[in-house]
């Protein structure tokens, strides 16, 4: 089992930039696939990101592609949401979530992930 909290949120103008930041509790982090996802008040929760348990692979929604980057340190237990380029449109509350899985292929689907964190709060003001 795994346990995440999510940091980093805040207010930024439009066209800044944030750091989010997931952090896991437990030895076995290596072993888990970590995927972001957002919601926005009064529409449904969207996949944003996700990367693979080596970092090998990373998938990207398309409306944050070339504007968000994730990475991962496994020595930390951490994975980042580096936010460019920020849109009103991306305000939501951020969630990171987890599965244990060593597949090299990312998903997309909240269905696959087993623990989720809290969340914080972005907000891109205009």
């Amino acid at each position: 089992q795994v346990q995440l909290v999510e940091s980093g949120g805040g207010l930024v103008q439009s066209g800044g930039s944030l750091r989010l930041s997931c952090a896991a509790s437990g030895h076995t982090f290596s072993s888990y696939a970590i995927g972001w996802f957002r919601e926005a008040p009064g529409k449904e929760r969207e996949f944003v990101a996700a990367i693979t348990w080596n970092g090998g692979n990373t998938l990207y929604a398309d409306s944050v592609k070339g504007r968000f980057t994730i990475s991962r340190d496994n020595a930390k237990n951490t994975v980042l949401l580096q936010m460019s380029s920020l849109k009103p449109e991306d305000t939501a509350v951020y969630s990171c979530a987890a599965t244990r899985t060593r597949t090299p292929r990312c998903y997309s689907g909240t269905d696959y992930y087993a623990y989720w964190g809290q969340g914080t709060q972005v907000t891109v003001s205009s």
